[in-house]
This record gives C-alpha cells, sequence and structure tokens, in this order.
C-alpha cells in the first residue's frame, strides 16, 4: 500500500484532540509532535523507517544538529514551499537561528492554510497556518508514494 492509498490530513485530524505527551504517539492516549508523524506513517507503512532514541525536549539545540531536518530528507520527498500541499509535513523552527524542532502536517492549503501539529500545552491542534507560522518553515516535504522496501 502507498501513501497515495491515504488522504494524510484525514489521518492527522484523526489525532486532534489527542494529548501532547512528550516522545508518545498513541492516538488517544498521547504523542509530541514528531510522535504525531510516526503514527500516521504507521498507519500507512506499518512500520517506521528507523528506531527513534529517546530524545529530551532541547534536543540537537547544544550541538547545533539538524537532526529532524535530516531525517526528514532521509524519509520524505523535498519540494518548494510554494508547492505545498494538503498532507505535505511542515518543519519548523520555534526560534530564528535555532534548529528545527517542530513539525506538522498540512491540512489545508490554498487560501487559508492550515496544520495539524502536536503543541506542548495544547495536544493535537489544527491551527491556521499564519504568517507568524510561515515564518518558522524549514522545510516542505511530502509522503512517498510508495514503501521504502529495497530503498
Amino acid at each position: 500500500m502507498s501513501a497515495d492509498d491515504f488522504n494524510i490530513a484525514a489521518l492527522a485530524r484523526a489525532w486532534i484532540g489527542t494529548p501532547y505527551l512528550h516522545q508518545a504517539s498513541c492516538k488517544g492516549a498521547g504523542t509530541d509532535c514528531l510522535g504525531l508523524l510516526r503514527g500516521i506513517w504507521r498507519e500507512v507503512y506499518g512500520q517506521e523507517p528507523e528506531l527513534i532514541p529517546p530524545y529530551t525536549p532541547d534536543w540537537s539545540e547544544p550541538q547545533q544538529d539538524e537532526r529532524l531536518l535530516r531525517a526528514a530528507r532521509a524519509h520524505l520527498i523535498e519540494k518548494p514551499l510554494a508547492e505545498m500541499a494538503s498532507s505535505d509535513v511542515l518543519v519548523f523552527r520555534m526560534r530564528k537561528g535555532a534548529v528545527a524542532k517542530h513539525l506538522g502536517i498540512v491540512g489545508e492549503s490554498g487560501a487559508v492554510p492550515t496544520f495539524i501539529h502536536a503543541y506542548s500545552g495544547h495536544g493535537v491542534i489544527e491551527n491556521a497556518l499564519s504568517t507568524p507560522w510561515k515564518r518558522r518553515i524549514a522545510g516542505c516535504f511530502a509522503f512517498p508514494s510508495t514503501n521504502f522496501s529495497g530503498r
């Protein structure tokens, strides 16, 4: 089965209301932003592409290591932000000059774009992709259309 057989945005919306829980990835019980992507990945492909080691809230900051962007480039298809579409993955820098450490799934693109993400203190929500959020985007990625076997 491929990502083309799923509406990724609809899968992400099914997680709305899941409480925020650092390092978790269980729809309805708890998740963080990476856990949301991991859970959707499992729904689409059945197995995560790599084992995620434990991580702290400040992971990769002291080393200025773009770990999240590297992982996105390894497992997703990078595309220009101008081509952003529903179901794409957005990676964000939460502060100017900081490493990218947050991600979400595009809910709606076009004139009034939205994204679905797990946000500390709020859980999984759908937000307007407002100008302040747009300024934080570090990368836009699509799910691959086929599984990773043999890749």
